[in-house]
C-alpha cells in the first residue's frame, strides 16, 4: 500500500529537456522527467491549485512543443494576477519547478548562459490564466484552467469546518482527506483534458 492515494501514479509525466542539467551531467542528456508527486512532494500537498498548475504547465508545453522536448529555462511565463493575489503564487511554485522561470529569485547563469531569473512576470496585460512563451521562436500559448464543473462531495465543507476548529474525530479527519484528494482525483483523472484549453499565439 502506497504512502499517497493510488491515483497519482496514473497522471501523465511531464519530460523536459536542462542544457544546464546537461553541462553539469546533473541528468544523462539533459532529461528530467517530472511525475505528480515529485510536484506533491515540492508543494507540500495536492490539492485542485497544485493539479491545476501541473495541469496547464503539461498542456503548456505540449502545445508549445508538439514535436520536441520543452527546454527548461528558455520558457516565459506571465500570470494576469499579482503575486500575493489568491493563490498565483502556489501556482508559480509548481511552474518554477517545472520550467525553471523565476521572477528574480532564480540562477544567474555561467557565462552569460542558462540564466533563469527575469523570465517569470505577474500582472501581466493577458486574459488568460497563464500564458508561456518560447524564447527561442517567440510561439506562445494561452492557458485557461476552469475546475468549477468538477464538484466536491458535500460532505466536505462540514468536515473542514470541523477539522479546522480542531473538533473533528480521527475518523472524521480521515474521511475528509479521502474526500478531497477524490475530488482531485476527478479533475486530474476523469478531466484532465477538458478543463484546461490553451490557445496559441
Amino acid at each position: 500500500m502506497s504512502d499517497f492515494p493510488e491515483f497519482f501514479k496514473k497522471i501523465p509525466s511531464i519530460v523536459t529537456y536542462d542544457p544546464l542539467a546537461e553541462l553539469l551531467g546533473t541528468f544523462k542528456n539533459g532529461k528530467i522527467i517530472y511525475n505528480y508527486i515529485q510536484i506533491v512532494k515540492a508543494a507540500g500537498h495536492s490539492c485542485p491549485t497544485v493539479a491545476g498548475a501541473y495541469m496547464m504547465t503539461y498542456h503548456a508545453l505540449k502545445a508549445l512543443y508538439p514535436d520536441s522536448l520543452p527546454v527548461r529555462g528558455e520558457i516565459k511565463v506571465e500570470f494576469k494576477e499579482d503575486l500575493q493575489d489568491g493563490v498565483a503564487g502556489v501556482i508559480a511554485n509548481v511552474v518554477t519547478n517545472i520550467t525553471g522561470a523565476t521572477d528574480k529569485s532564480g540562477f544567474k547563469g555561467l557565462g552569460g548562459k542558462f540564466a533563469r531569473h527575469s523570465l517569470m512576470f505577474f500582472n501581466a496585460p493577458i486574459n488568460s490564466s497563464i500564458r508561456f512563451t518560447r524564447l527561442d521562436t517567440g510561439k506562445s500559448v494561452n492557458v485557461y484552467y476552469d475546475p468549477s464543473r468538477v464538484s466536491g462531495d458535500p460532505r466536505m465543507q462540514p468536515l473542514m469546518q470541523k477539522a479546522i476548529q480542531g473538533i473533528a474525530t480521527e475518523e472524521e479527519k480521515e474521511l475528509f482527506g479521502e474526500l478531497w484528494q477524490e475530488k482531485v482525483k476527478k479533475i486530474l483523472i476523469d478531466h484532465f483534458d477538458d478543463i484546461v484549453k490553451t490557445e496559441i499565439s
